[in-house]
């Protein structure tokens, strides 16, 4: 009977290892999701600013345009 005691703590204390090492993995997972989120934001970020460079070429040739074509009103 005295071995019981140990054996049952070394059962928990292999329950809890085990638990434990699959809490690792799994925060080990989650990381790596993180990581690849912030490498996919950083690039939808940098995609952002180049469709707005975009935008802001196309509006300096609109209004290029229309003061060529005299449709814009007079600079105040």
């Amino acid at each position: 009977m005295a071995n019981e005691p140990d054996n049952l703590i070394l059962e928990h204390l292999r329950r809890f290892d085990r638990r434990l090492n699959d809490f690792d993995t799994k925060l080990d997972r989650i990381l790596d999701d993180l990581h690849t989120l912030k490498v996919r934001m950083t690039e939808v970020e940098e995609n952002l600013v180049g469709v707005q460079r975009r935008i802001d070429r196309l509006e300096e040739r609109t209004e290029r345009i229309e003061r060529r074509l005299e449709l814009a009103d007079a600079p105040h």
